[in-house]
């Protein structure tokens, strides 16, 4: 195939500069309608293409035409059999993954510190999570990945699970050996699903850890949007078909379901165009961003109090590998927490970082950085060290996070089953039946059906205190939380 050509990007351009007259939706009609301001900021070319599944421009629910041909391309560029656009994110692409495979009462074995998008389908699809519990670092209080071994144990007691979901890269950038994880799930005949929202780019270098489909997985969901170039909420879905393991057109029907009729072209169009450059300057994109990542590592690591794991990392089960793009800055040894030093580096630079947790910050370089934007954000840190070293006291580095809980209810029969609402301090010992996580990046502490700990309610509380963004319970400020009603014995 000729991964030059863009069939989507190409119909859609050659269609608004025939210019024809429109009586169908979007009503702002290339813009004429739309707020003048906004019109302005966002220009007459990309609201020239802000259009709908009319005939030329193919259906995204029953590709037959130039989305159908755009997918075809993005399978062949990611070494899948099939491709599947999805403009509802990685997170809808998940649960496609999930639903795809799972029924009512299935098991599925997923890592506890999965994205929420997982239980989300979970919840849809009525399936039984079988959770592994990833390797905790205690030197820097966060979660890598699951090991092989847990993986080997959770088989051999359940060998009827319908799939094992991986997590490859993590958020933080860490790999397991997955390779060796594919070869064990399919020795048992069971698909592998991997959440790689966070490896569009690996790939495209062989610096870069092993992606799913190059590992041999059978389905993985990846954020194009985060680091390949499309536009935010952008995203695919690749499958390969294995021993039929996996039904392509189950796939297609379970997206569709979870799809808007009304899909944005300008979100696929870059699909289309992200996957062309990346076909055809992937290597090169990854090349460059890996200097300028590198450059930054060896940087930071160079200024006191601040430190920003690399290879020294490597060694275990579950960090075979790591993603160098990815820059988590340890900054317990300056006296502050991740949110103070997400707060001072936005007031002090105008300098925005991914996500903030207890001890660390975490900060992307992608291929929209430059010599320039890399320089600026070693400035930024130094002076943030400066200002903090020896000023504060350095609290202990303490992993408090609690234990996996107990899960008590499917989470679909704790979702809908009924509930009352009772203060938070107080529902120790009660079954949740709301999710409660840190967004970003959007883990699960407690799921639907987990018996709340003391454990969970201090530990929840204490993020809440420092300020970081506790989501998901219908109490925003987490104050009240919805549980189980309790039965009363009769006598």
């Amino acid at each position: 195939m000729d991964q030059n050509q863009t069939p989507l990007f190409t119909a859609l351009t050659n269609h608004a500069a025939r210019n024809p007259l429109q009586f169908h939706i979007p009503g702002h009609k290339k813009g004429v309608g739309m707020d003048p301001e906004f019109r302005a900021f966002m220009g007459d070319s990309a609201l020239s293409i802000d259009l709908i599944n009319i005939a030329p421009l193919d259906d995204l629910h029953q590709p037959l035409g130039v989305i159908e041909d755009a997918q075809k391309l993005a399978a062949e560029a990611f070494q899948a059999d099939y491709t599947f656009f999805s403009v509802q994110g990685t997170s809808g692409a998940i649960m496609t993954m999930i639903m795809t495979v799972c029924s009512p009462g299935d098991k599925i074995i997923v890592p506890r510190n999965v994205h929420k998008s997982v239980m989300s389908a979970i919840i849809f699809s009525g399936a039984k999570p079988v959770f592994l519990s990833p390797e905790r670092d205690a030197n820097l209080g966060i979660d890598h990945g699951v090991t092989i071994g847990s993986v080997k144990r959770a088989l051999q007691i359940h060998p009827d699970a319908k799939a094992v979901l991986v997590i490859n890269p993590t958020y933080y950038g860490v790999c397991t050996n997955l390779k060796e994880i594919v070869n064990l799930v399919h020795s048992y005949d069971i698909p592998v699903l991997v959440d790689e929202a966070h490896g569009a780019l690996i790939h495209f270098h062989d610096e870069l850890p092993l992606s799913a489909m190059q590992a041999g997985a059978d389905m993985s969901a990846t954020s194009i949007h985060k680091l390949g170039g499309s536009l935010t909420q952008s995203s695919i879905l690749n499958v390969k078909v294995q021993n039929n393991r996996i039904n392509p057109k189950r796939a297609q029907t379970i997206i569709s379901m979870l799809t808007t009729t009304s899909t944005s072209y300008l979100l696929l169009a870059s699909l289309d165009t992200a996957r062309r450059n990346l076909a055809l300057n992937g290597h090169a994109i990854a090349e460059q961003t890996l200097r300028y990542a590198k450059l930054a590592r060896e940087r930071i690591n160079e200024i006191p109090g601040l430190y920003c794991f690399g290879e020294d990392i490597l060694g275990s089960e579950a960090t075979y590998d790591y993603d160098p793009t990815k820059l988590t800055i340890h900054v317990r040894k300056l006296g502050i927490t991740g949110y103070d030093a997400e707060n001072w580096l936005r007031e002090h630079y105008n300098l925005e970082v991914e996500l903030s947790d207890m001890y660390n910050i975490l900060c992307f370089i992608t291929p929209g950085d430059t010599g320039q934007t890399t320089e600026a954000l070693i400035t930024a840190l130094r002076e943030m060290a400066d200002v903090h070293r020896d000023k504060g006291k350095i609290n202990d580095l303490v992993v408090k996070i609690p234990e996996i809980p107990q899960l008590s209810l499917p989470p679909r029969d704790a979702f809908y089953g009924d509930t009352e609402v009772i203060p938070f301090k107080e529902s120790a010992g009660r079954i949740i039946a709301e999710f409660i996580y840190v967004y970003p990046p959007g883990i699960p502490i407690l799921l639907p059906g987990e018996v709340i700990s003391q454990e969970n309610i201090d530990y929840i509380r204490e993020h809440v205190q420092v300020g970081l963004p506790v989501k998901g319970p219908e109490d925003r400020n987490v104050e009240k939380v919805k549980v189980i009603v309790e039965t009363q014995a009769i006598f």
